[in-house]
């Protein structure tokens, strides 16, 4: 098969309460797992995709779920399975943000700890997607409390980790009451013999995606942090700041839509000539506002995580951010963006008391260092 990547959600044609969710969730452009992934997957391809955590994998399988299943049945159409309940837990909540304005749609979590009579009582409102541990689908399986009968599409999540942690022959077990035209879709790190023996027995033709860990670093970009005494008093730091910047062009980013809001509002009353973008706008909105920054009309972008990957603007020296990123994987994607195009940049971050073991975990995890601000900063941009 083809794999043709796709460049952006809307090459993908998802519906439209799907590509609601996506936005909204924060997933400007795809991955590029959930560029190579998603097509094939909601062609009815079998597929075996081999990618690390924190490349996006669980958004390729969660999206390709939502589209392939029909909100207007009231019955089991895809399974998802993952070796650990947090996992598992981390996935149902993925599925059901992205799934978030899709009406009708159930998305049900079923795994050990869990009581067994809730869970029965969840299936007799027919969801459309389960997301369960082997032990626990497996069990209710048994009692036929999951008619397999309707599902079309089985996910495997770390299945390399499933296959070898004993969970192979309830696995096994779960294949023979599927049908045999059941779509198998697995997710791995790495490709062991128990990954090929399954796709020989029970996989037709599968595409083949290898997706390496995105190569992003911090190089060349002078990191800062300025120290704010609480939230109120950011706004009067950031104009401090324009008044002793010079900005060819500067990225704000803020942790909510409400925020980007309120900052573009204040910074427009002020004077300031601003640009913002965020998940709640129409996609004519976002474009309009991502041409006026990089036709450089204005010369500052506010932004959610939207634009934390995929925005190409070569002017872009220095980012903000206003809030710290909640998701510790956000930062260098906001960051990375001031170095573009092998230029020099420069991200400051504002830090309030309660944002300080937060920089320390970026610090520690990107094995960087995050200076506080000097007075002289111009003369080491």
């Amino acid at each position: 098969m083809d794999l043709q990547e796709a460049n952006n959600w809307d090459e993908l044609n998802l519906k439209d309460n799907l590509l609601r969710g996506i936005f909204s969730y924060g997933f400007e452009n795809p991955s590029p797992i959930q560029a190579k992934a998603i097509k094939p997957i909601i062609n009815n391809k079998d597929v075996i995709a081999q990618a690390q955590s924190g490349t996006g994998k669980t958004g390729a399988f969660t999206v390709s779920a939502l589209q392939c299943v029909d909100e207007k049945k009231r019955e089991i159409q895809a399974l998802i399975m993952a070796p650990t309940r947090e996992l598992a837990i981390q996935i149902h909540k993925v599925c059901s943000n992205l799934g978030d304005f899709i009406e009708n749609l159930d998305v049900q979590l079923v795994i050990g700890g869990k009581s067994m009579d809730s869970d029965v009582k969840e299936l007799d409102n027919k969801p459309q997607i389960i997301v369960g541990t082997p032990g626990r689908v497996h069990d209710l399986i048994r009692r036929k409390k999951i008619n397999t009968k309707t599902i079309k599409l089985m996910i495997l999540d770390e299945a390399d980790e499933m296959l070898s942690s004993g969970f192979k022959e309830q696995v096994y077990n779960i294949f023979q009451f599927l049908s045999n035209d059941v779509q198998l879709c697995l997710f791995s790190a790495t490709l062991p013999l128990e990954i090929q023996n399954l796709t020989e027995k029970f996989m037709r033709d599968p595409v083949k995606i290898l997706v390496k860990t995105e190569a992003i670093t911090l190089e060349g970009i002078k990191q800062y942090y300025v120290a704010v005494e609480n939230d109120n008093t950011k706004y009067e730091t950031l104009k401090d700041l324009f008044a002793a910047l010079s900005v060819s062009q500067c990225i704000i980013y803020c942790n909510s839509i409400k925020r980007v809001a309120d900052l573009a509002e204040a910074l427009q009353k002020d004077g300031f000539p601003v640009s913002s973008i965020h998940s709640a706008l129409e996609k004519d909105e976002r474009e309009e506002a991502y041409k006026e920054f990089c036709n450089g009309k204005t010369r500052v972008l506010i932004s959610t995580n939207l634009t934390a990957r995929g925005i190409d603007v070569q002017q872009v020296s220095k980012v903000i951010n206003f809030d710290i990123p909640k998701n510790i994987h956000q930062y260098i994607h906001r960051i990375g963006r001031s170095g573009r195009w092998g230029r020099k940049g420069m991200g400051i971050n504002f830090v309030t008391r309660r944002d300080i073991k937060k920089l320390k975990e970026i610090e520690q995890y990107y094995d960087t260092q995050i200076e506080e601000l000097p007075i002289n900063f111009e003369n080491n941009a």
